[in-house]
């Protein structure tokens, strides 16, 4: 039975006001709250604004363990529906390496012209060290896990993308037999994807809480103390966003960047609020694929980039926070030490794990160079602020790189790419509406 004109009409309605203005209100009003609640001491309003900032990242958290191992798992076995997968996959890895090697000289060269640790009155003895630790051994170690129970528990999601290769890889092999395995797997997921959406669509709700919470903990005093730290952050990861990435569209994919940021943005938005690759994923591939990239790629490209291409945490970040925190200990960097961030940006991106935060990454790299841990103490306060940016990045680069890769190899849709332009969430919310209005 068709729509009629009344059924609709309520989906007509909800596209009025769309989900990106529903994300701008809610920044506002995160503000707004947040500096009430700073202001006029209000502590009712500033826990109200914690539980619901912290209730939006723990729905999230709670799908990314499943989500992650079913998408990597299915991402690997769609590999084979692809004609040159064995090509494609070299050419993503080697286009995240790319793309990861200019960020991070982009944040050395920021950091080399700003020296963003001086000047902020911070010293040596205002930082401490975190709890948790990042090395080449615990992370060359951590990637195999003991057991296959604590991946999950613990919510280790390199572990967990281990365990989802070595059972793609191993369903691959054995071809028509784990079909059944595979069929519950794509069920499996898209559950998962389903209820993540429902997630997503309170993330105007958690923007209020999580932007509140920002302001009303920390204020503009803290974030005056490290203004050039954080105008650092922001000014090199828009420079990758909206410079390097559309300059590569252009001249690599040869398809229009602006076209890309129309089609991409529900899912870079998503990030910013969110601070949660893994979370914003479902998003991402839908706006992949409808960037045209094909499908079977893009649900390997997508969850493959979402776990290991971090331009933002994993590049700009450490690159920016090493000479900052070398500015505070009065450590002078050399060409060696710059050439070793850049390895560690690159090969180490992974220790990210597309969670909320880069510490992990950070004291990775701090400990590659040599410098004191505890400064990375210096930088807690004004993570949250910095996470945004950073994730929104990272999630603008997990689009790009398909596209570039699609564009090289003959397979992006152009047409698809050329009017990719509404938000998929709305188009979401609308097909959901739909069956509802017709019933009634």
């Amino acid at each position: 039975m068709s729509a009629t004109p009344q059924a609709q009409a309520p989906a007509k309605a909800s596209l009025k006001f769309p989900f990106w203005a529903q994300i701008v209100t809610g920044l506002v009003l995160g503000v707004l709250f947040g500096w009430l609640a700073r202001s006029q001491d209000i502590s009712w309003l500033k826990t109200t604004l914690e539980q619901v900032g912290d209730i939006f990242i723990q729905l999230l958290k709670l799908a990314v363990a499943p989500l992650v191992f079913f998408a990597i798992l299915v991402s690997i076995t769609n590999l084979r529906k692809v004609n040159n997968a064995a090509r494609l996959a070299s050419r993503t890895l080697l286009w995240f390496m790319i793309t990861s090697l200019i960020a991070v000289g982009i944040g050395l060269a920021l950091g080399l012209l700003t020296d963003p640790g001086s000047g902020t009155g911070l010293t040596p003895a205002d930082g401490k060290e975190p709890k948790r630790h990042g090395s080449w051994i615990d992370f060359l170690t951590g990637i195999v896990p003991k057991d296959i129970i604590t991946p999950f528990t613990e919510l280790n999601v390199l572990q967990i993308v281990f365990l989802a290769a070595v059972a793609g890889i191993a369903a691959l092999q054995l071809g028509s037999k784990a079909q059944p395995v595979l069929n519950l797997a794509e069920s499996v997921l898209e559950l998962l994807q389903k209820a993540l959406w429902w997630v997503i669509r309170l993330a105007p709700i958690g923007t209020v809480g999580l932007i509140g919470t920002a302001i009303a903990s920390y204020g503009w005093d803290l974030i005056g103390k490290y203004a050039t730290f954080t105008a650092d952050i922001y000014i090199g990861c828009a420079l990758v966003m909206f410079g390097v990435y559309p300059l590569l569209l252009a001249t690599v994919a040869k398809v229009n960047p602006v076209q890309f940021f129309k089609g991409a943005w529900p899912a870079i938005q998503l990030a910013f609020v969110s601070r949660s690759s893994v979370g914003t994923m479902p998003v991402t591939q839908k706006v992949t694929e409808r960037l045209g990239v094909p499908k079977e790629y893009a649900s390997f490209a997508v969850p493959f980039g979402a776990t290991t291409k971090m331009d933002g945490c994993a590049a700009i970040y450490p690159a920016l926070a090493a000479i900052f925190i070398a500015n505070i200990f009065d450590v002078q960097l050399g060409i060696k030490e710059y050439l070793l961030i850049a390895f560690v940006s690159v090969v180490g991106s992974a220790a990210t794990a597309g969670l909320t935060g880069a510490t992990v990454m950070l004291t990775l790299t701090l400990s590659t160079l040599g410098l004191p841990l505890a400064g990375v103490g210096l930088l807690m306060a004004i993570d949250p602020i910095l996470d945004m940016m950073r994730t929104a990045t990272n999630v603008a680069g997990q689009a790009v790189v398909p596209v570039i890769v699609a564009a090289r190899e003959g397979i992006l849709d152009k047409e698809a790419y050329a009017t990719a332009s509404s938000s998929p969430l709305d188009d979401l919310a609308a097909a959901d509406r739909t069956p509802v209005a017709v019933a009634a």
